[in-house]
């Protein structure tokens, strides 16, 4: 059987791994262009493990990366990012991906998209297309070449390395193709209702568009592990349910069936609660001391074994603006002395991440970037091969699916 062998290279990023590519190396047509990524992932997949792809059976592991120059004058590199479904013939390009954000300069310099210092730190700016947002990454040179060693640890992957700064700019307006505003509705919180009753709510589009909700309100105390939580099925179906009815509230979709078929990525559901110890999925304890606040996300219908780098933006852009659900946590005299910067626990440790935000004119809120630190590093490189049948491989699929 004859195959497509295609350049790549498969890269973590932060606590995500994705597979990267130029985007010139694919077929310019969006479809077929799917049909192919799909196949590289190993999507769908009704076993829910990817085993013929180069996913690896979870939603921060079933993930696409395509980058260009930029052709525009403040930025170097086009970023879009796909989010991969496991078991649908589904690659949602509605949102960012922040821990693949911290691959990308790396990734573009290495690969000669961008020039950088022998030596110090390479500024890259990258246009991320799916929001139409500027990031900015701070990438560590060492003899000409990207530094991946370091002693820079974040909670979520195992070994530690060289540090990426990363600046996503404005991050909170126009976070949709539609150019929604940072608080779609108007308001600060909602109260909507679905078949579980009303809910409160802040929805904010930042990072990625996200919908907060209070671990309390879910009978949760956000101390919540992956293990226990994605067993629940009804406790994730209501979850579904909340995260859909917002999808709508915020314009990202016309009815509940259609976010959860068509728009799986975005909105994010975060729930957040007052700090409390905990013990972390590697056994480490983090003490009501550690953290600012407890958070937990889903994402694709799990909880996420850390947090979202754009549900990190999040929760800094509402933390950092009285009257959200998330602020309501914090003392704000301690928020203020520290910058901007909070931190919060997720299933595997501590995150820090800061916010810059201020008062525009209008009287309402301006967020000119978040900042946070990631790590990242070049897993393997060469070609993904996908066997020329593609087309006829995803329909077969997709029959026994509707059987």
């Amino acid at each position: 059987m004859s195959a497509l062998r295609i350049p790549a290279v498969y890269m973590r990023g932060g606590t995500s791994k994705g597979v990267f590519f130029h985007k010139s190396a694919l077929p310019p047509d969006p479809a077929r262009r799917d049909q192919i990524l799909l196949r590289v992932v190993g999507s769908p997949d009704p076993y829910g493990k990817q085993i013929d792809g180069m996913g690896g059976g979870s939603s921060s592991t079933s993930k696409v990366v395509l980058l260009s120059r930029s052709e525009r004058p403040d930025c170097d590199v086009d970023y879009l990012f796909g989010q991969v479904a496991i078991d649908a013939p589904l690659i949602d390009w509605s949102g960012n991906c922040g821990n693949l954000s911290a691959a990308v300069g790396p990734f573009a310099i290495s690969e000669g998209l961008v020039d950088a210092p022998p030596n110090g730190k390479a500024t890259v700016r990258i246009w991320q297309e799916n929001l139409g947002k500027l990031i900015i990454a701070h990438v560590p040179m060492q003899g000409g070449q990207v530094q991946e060693g370091g002693d820079f640890e974040l909670d979520g992957v195992t070994f530690p390395a060289a540090e990426i700064g990363l600046e996503f700019m404005d991050p909170g307006a126009g976070e949709d193709r539609s150019g929604s505003a940072m608080f779609p509705t108007g308001r600060l919180v909602d109260l909507i209702e679905t078949d579980d009753g009303p809910c409160e709510v802040t929805m904010i589009s930042a990072g990625n568009p996200t919908v907060f909700v209070g671990a309390q309100s879910l009978g949760l105390a956000g101390t919540e592990m992956q293990a226990s939580f994605n067993a629940d099925t009804a406790l994730l179906a209501r979850c579904e349910r909340l995260r859909a009815r917002a999808a709508t509230e915020m314009g990202i979709a016309k009815t509940t069936v259609e976010a959860t078929r068509l728009h799986q990525h975005t909105p994010k559901l975060i729930f957040v609660g007052p700090p409390r110890a905990y013990t972390t999925s590697s056994g480490r304890t983090v003490t009501k001391a550690d953290i600012d606040i407890l958070a937990r996300g889903v994402s694709m219908g799990k909880l996420h074994h850390a947090m979202m780098g754009t549900g990190a933006i999040a929760i800094a852009v509402a933390a950092n603006i009285p009257g959200t659900l998330v602020h309501r946590l914090f003392d704000p005299a301690r928020l203020a002395a520290n910058g901007g910067m909070l931190r919060f626990g997720h299933p595997s440790g501590v995150l820090r991440v800061a916010a810059a935000a201020e008062r525009d004119p209008a009287g309402g809120w301006v967020v000119r970037k978040v900042s946070m630190s990631r790590t990242a590093r070049r897993l393997m490189e060469g070609h993904v091969s996908v066997p020329d049948t593609t087309r006829t491989s995803l329909e077969t699929i997709e029959s026994r699916r509707n059987r």
